[in-house]
């Protein structure tokens, strides 16, 4: 079976060192089984770790473009006119290839990218506790090392990204985040030292959720590369009495079907505390009546001395029955 190495990282033929890396690099990363669920991913990658040992190894490729597939086994084959001008002869004097890494397409991606788990979280251990042990472009000897006559360009990592989940009360208020992280300062020798360092995160008043703070260049550093940034994505944690809506809150209030008929005084709690008294001695609840208490919500971003609503809504609990003395008392009011 003919095996076009070439098509399957969508190369051209002649395509040197650096245009072979980039096209693995792209193509291991699209089709990691880690990141990419897709039926007949794990397959793909397999095809392109393979074909990346091949192009990548000088002797491999030298045979590859000489002798085709069946070359590199050692077989007889029948290359195509860009296989080389054999005129079809077999190719039993063709040297014979051996896989460094045993076929394992997961080990070919652990020695590019310097790392075994490139999709593990950068972030573990405490909430607030960030790692970069296992950056994904981390690994030293990864570095982007020039050829004679060409001159070598950084090229930046990508950005690392991390959610921190703020409490509705800390939205309100404003709060300092305190982010922990340890990176990798990696040395031209190949040595490397880790570093701690302690990112401070001011939480303003209002912001919403998925505004992101960036820390320019607090990645792993690597020769010849441009460290990664490192940003922190602002969501709302999950609160157990309030749902936020933008600048406003809402709070669903539980009353019992005879005190939504009959009136009542519902307590409103508030996200300060306090409690805010609703009279509805003289009113029906309704499923779709509701209460906007005015400046009780959260700042607004823009202007954190206005203040959105705290909007009540009423859950109506009905009985799960009605007895027939009741139905008709209920027939003759009603």
């Amino acid at each position: 079976m003919k095996k076009d190495y070439y098509s399957v990282l969508g190369l051209l033929r002649g395509a040197d060192e650096r245009e072979i890396k980039k096209a693995y690099r792209k193509m291991a990363m699209k089709f990691h089984p880690d990141k990419n669920k897709d039926s007949g991913a794990e397959e793909k990658f397999k095809e392109i770790a393979e074909a990346y040992e091949v192009l990548s190894d000088p002797k491999k490729k030298q045979i590859y473009d000489q002798y085709g597939y069946e070359g590199l086994k050692g077989g007889p084959g029948n290359p195509g006119p860009q296989e080389g001008k054999s005129g079809g002869q077999q190719s039993q004097g063709a040297p014979h290839f051996t896989q460094t890494n045993n076929g394992d397409p997961k080990a070919n991606f652990s020695q590019f990218f310097g790392s075994s788990n490139p999709f593990e979280s950068f972030f573990t251990g405490a909430e607030e506790t960030m790692d970069f042990e296992d950056h994904l472009f981390g690994g030293f000897g990864q570095s982007n090392r020039g050829t004679p006559g060409h001159t070598c360009t950084k090229v930046k990592e990508p950005t690392i990204e991390r959610e921190v989940f703020v409490s509705l009360e800390d939205i309100a208020n404003g709060c300092q985040k305190k982010m922990k992280i340890s990176k990798n300062i990696y040395k031209k020798e190949g040595t490397a030292t880790q570093e701690n360092k302690v990112l401070k995160i001011n939480v303003k008043p209002g912001w919403k959720s998925g505004t992101k703070i960036t820390f320019e260049k607090e990645g792993d550093q690597v020769p010849g590369k441009i460290a990664a940034d490192v940003a922190f994505i602002i969501r709302d944690k999950p609160h157990p009495v309030f749902t936020r809506d933008g600048e406003n809150i809402l709070y669903s209030c539980k009353v019992e079907l005879r005190d939504a008929l009959c009136g009542t005084t519902v307590e409103v709690p508030t996200l300060e505390g306090g409690k805010v008294s609703l009279d509805f001695s003289e009113k029906v609840i309704k499923p779709t009546t509701l209460r906007k208490l005015k400046g009780l919500g959260l700042p607004l971003p823009k202007d954190p001395t206005k203040k959105g609503d705290l909007v009540v809504s009423f859950d109506i609990i009905f009985p799960d029955k009605v007895s027939e003395t009741d139905k008709n008392i209920i027939r003759d009011v009603l």
